[in-house]
């Protein structure tokens, strides 16, 4: 079927009622990369005597698919380790979530959406799918508190060049 001409009434953008376009659509989601490590499988499970201190680090990156065009690849990295009271590494998980967003807007807004507005929708997937491996795993699921987006873009924006590389737009 995606060999036949598009009809000869349809608009270059594909709009048939005339409407405007929406300004942010989620074209799909998937898993990019997902690690889940035990190192000291399977001594640490008998060893561990308490819930392990997890450690959470995140990150936001988006890169456009196409130069000047409006599809954006943003991904969400989160990464989990697990530590016991004594310092031997429970668990490592880490997970790299991305969607690919269609984004209608303004320059003077598209970084925000990419990093702030993108990484909100993605986020209750990703923190599903962290829970779901580190239960599997065998241990307590990581449930991650929700992550205000705005003030980590705008702490990255403060930092200005102490930014780690990728979290702004690249």
């Amino acid at each position: 079927m995606s060999d036949l001409p598009p009809p000869a009434n349809m608009p270059p953008d594909g709009n048939l009622n005339g409407q405007p376009q929406a300004p942010l659509v989620v074209n799909f989601q998937y898993v990019k990369d997902l690690s889940f490590e035990v190192p000291g499988a399977p001594e640490i499970y008998t060893a561990l005597r308490e819930q392990p201190r997890i450690d959470v680090a995140l990150d936001v990156q988006a890169r456009a698919l196409q130069d000047g065009g409006n599809v954006f690849e943003v991904t969400l990295q989160i990464r989990a380790d697990a530590k016991t009271t004594e310092g031997a590494t429970a668990f490592i998980a880490e997970l790299a979530y991305s969607g690919i967003f269609t984004v209608n807007v303004g320059a003077d807004v598209l970084e925000p959406v990419l990093l702030v507005e993108c990484p909100r929708l993605l986020f209750p997937f990703a923190r599903n799918i962290l829970s779901d491996v580190t239960r599997d795993g065998g241990f307590m699921p990581v449930a991650l508190t929700p992550i205000d987006f705005v003030a980590l873009w705008q702490s990255r924006r403060g930092q200005g060049a102490g930014a780690p590389e990728g979290s702004m737009l690249s």
